[in-house]
C-alpha cells in the first residue's frame, strides 16, 4: 500500500482537491485505490444536495493521473508530464448521490493505450464490491 504521502506531491490536485486516500496495489497497467472523500462535507465537488454520482468520474481521473506519475517515477523521471482530460465515454452510474455510503470508495483504472501524446484508461468506482460508476476517459499531454 503507498499512503497519500508517497504520491500526493507527483500530481496537480493538492489539499481537498486530492480525493484518493492511499493505492492499494499498482502495476504497468492498472492501479486500485481508495477513498472516504466522497463523506467529507468539505468535499469541493459536493453540491448543496450532496455529491452527485458524475462526479466519481473525476475519482477515475485523478487515479489515471496517480498511475501515470507512478509509471513515470519508476522510469527514472521526475514527473509525469501535465494532462488534460477532454474526453468521458460511456460511463454509467448506478447512484445519482454517493455522499451518504459509509466506508471507502474502491477506484479502479486500466490502462488501454498510453502514448507521448495521451492516454485512455478505463475506470470504475465500487462501494463494497457494488459498482457506483464506470467508463472510458482519455487525456491528452498538451505541448509546453
Amino acid at each position: 500500500m503507498l499512503a497519500k504521502t508517497d504520491w500526493a506531491q507527483l500530481i496537480p490536485h493538492a489539499g481537498t482537491m486530492c480525493l484518493l486516500d492511499a493505492v492499494l496495489a499498482w502495476d504497468e497497467r492498472s492501479i486500485h485505490a481508495i477513498s472516504a472523500s466522497h463523506a467529507r462535507a468539505d468535499n469541493p465537488l459536493r453540491g448543496p444536495e450532496g455529491l452527485h454520482a458524475v462526479h466519481l468520474a473525476e475519482y477515475g481521473a485523478q487515479a489515471m493521473a496517480v498511475h501515470a506519475a507512478l509509471l513515470a517515477r519508476a522510469g527514472g523521471v521526475e514527473s509525469a508530464r501535465p494532462g488534460r482530460l477532454v474526453s468521458l465515454r460511456d460511463v454509467q452510474l448506478s447512484e445519482e448521490y454517493v455522499d451518504h455510503l459509509d466506508g471507502h470508495l474502491d477506484v479502479h483504472a486500466e490502462c488501454l493505450y498510453a502514448d507521448e501524446g495521451g492516454a485512455q484508461y478505463a475506470f470504475r468506482i465500487e462501494h463494497r464490491d457494488r459498482l457506483l460508476a464506470s467508463g472510458r476517459a482519455a487525456v491528452i499531454h498538451p505541448e509546453s
